[in-house]
């Protein structure tokens, strides 16, 4: 069968219902139920899924509000298809509407357009096509919808406490051809006490997630500082970002504007946090001092560990990359900073962490997400290689990431799609979008994956 060809056929259906998933700001949030742990809209767009799954005749369930599954098929052995329908925070910069699933130069628009919700709904298209084709399943077939993939992954740690683990799973949360290798995630918390009260900075704050390069830092400071203030303008156009001063009763506050980017690879963002602490580095005292000279003289221009003395890489993964992502100063309070490693393959990490010393600052491992790899010879890589290459004619590489995706999971699963390559990535950015030509060969790329993997030929 031409699998381009029925995914082109259901353009419509498939523009329509990522709108449809887009238009539900499925961001986590603090305002909960029991039917709701993550936050009524994130369970809004997990329960669009599942009813998408009754509507067409799957068997569906719902697993304690933060996952379900849709399924179809028959057989003993069981194939994984896992998507989320969480996103991250909007952030700064849209031109679009961040939810409103516009179309513009053959492009759609909007939070989890390529994050995941458009290559979940290629994924879904996909198995729908198989379906109607009237094809014999040999496997079962399952999409697996999680809801928290963009914070703790607390979805799959519920779903598979009662639920089958897939033979073999992919999920389409990444890059094309396949990704085999996941480097590690740990997240780093350095710390230290603010102790006097009559230094110059009052408060610093940058970022939200560990998993986004702070797009936006602001600093409040005690006095009118007029001096500064054109040294910021000068220092804010020197690097090619914006930014404000405004008074406030005797303080200042500094506002720095940088650019949003994913935390597997930190140099594809402007850590606004990071560059406001080298503006101040040099102009304050005590332990707010201490606090933006560290942030500054470790994390600006570096973002491979190199100062920290952490650094590594490997053949197999690459560097090691760290993401300063939240950043917090309060007089009297603790003062942190929140960072997230992604380490290579072979990384030592347990030497390299005992074996770290630091003056000012206590370093705490939060969590510790290890490393993840199928083997290149394994035949569940050579069936999805064959039908990336049968659709696309182009060679299927095996490729490795700093991005923690749903394989880790799995006890046999890569990341498969849906970004292709040469595409620019806009996960977690401003405007962020899916390139529609490839959303429709995404489909067809999936509907041949599951054909060979899960139905009679």
């Amino acid at each position: 069968m031409d699998w381009q060809l029925e995914a082109t056929k259901r353009k419509g259906t498939i523009l329509s219902e990522l709108q449809e998933l887009i238009a539900i700001p499925s961001v986590l949030s603090n305002e909960t139920t029991p039917i709701a742990p993550f936050g009524k809209e994130v369970k809004q767009a997990l329960d669009w899924f599942l009813e998408k799954g009754r509507t067409e005749g799957y068997t569906v369930k719902n697993i304690g509000d933060v996952a379900g599954h849709l399924e179809i098929g028959q057989g003993e052995e069981l194939l994984g298809i896992l998507g989320h329908v969480d996103v991250v925070p909007v952030g700064e910069g849209w031109t679009t509407a961040p939810f409103g699933g516009e179309i513009h130069n053959g492009r759609l628009y909007g939070r989890g357009a390529i994050d995941d919700k458009g290559p979940t709904i290629a994924a879904w298209a996909a198995l729908n096509i198989l379906k109607d084709a009237g094809v014999e399943f040999t496997k079962r077939v399952r999409l697996i919808i999680g809801t928290d993939e963009e914070s703790e992954f607390r979805c799959m740690e519920r779903y598979f406490q009662t639920e089958e683990m897939p033979a073999v799973a992919f999920t389409p949360d990444a890059d094309f051809p396949i990704i085999n290798a996941e480097k590690g995630i740990a997240s780093l918390v350095f710390s230290t006490f603010s102790m006097h009260e009559d230094a110059i900075l009052e408060s610093f704050i940058a970022g939200h997630r560990t998993n986004m390069v702070p797009d936006k830092a602001t600093a409040i400071l005690n006095g009118q500082l007029a001096e500064w203030q054109e040294d910021f303008k000068a220092f804010c156009k020197k690097h090619d970002v914006t930014g404000k001063v405004e008074q406030h009763n005797g303080s200042t506050e500094l506002t720095l504007n940088g650019k949003s980017a994913h935390a597997m690879e930190p140099e594809d963002g402007i850590n606004a946090g990071v560059l406001l602490a080298v503006f101040l580095k040099d102009r304050l005292e005590g332990d707010g001092q201490k606090f933006v000279e560290f942030v500054a003289d470790t994390f600006y221009l570096d973002s491979r560990g190199r100062k920290l003395g952490l650094d590594f890489t490997d053949e197999q993964s690459g560097d090691t990359t760290f993401n300063a992502g939240i950043i917090r100063f309060e007089k009297k309070k603790t003062a942190m900073i929140t960072v997230s490693m992604r380490y290579s393959i072979s990384y030592p990490f347990k030497e390299k962490i005992d074996a770290y010393q630091l003056k000012d600052f206590v370093l705490d491992i939060a969590s510790n997400s290890p490393p993840h790899y199928v083997d290149e010879n394994d035949p569940f890589i050579k069936t999805l290689q064959n039908a990336y290459e049968k659709q696309t004619g182009d060679r299927a590489n095996l490729i490795a990431i700093g991005g923690g995706t749903y394989a880790r999971v799995l006890d046999k699963g890569v990341a498969f799609g849906m970004l292709f390559p040469g595409e620019p990535d806009v996960a977690h950015q401003a405007d962020e979008f899916v390139d529609i030509d490839n959303l429709i060969k995404a489909t067809a790329i999936y509907a041949e994956a599951i054909y060979q993997l899960a139905c009679k030929k």
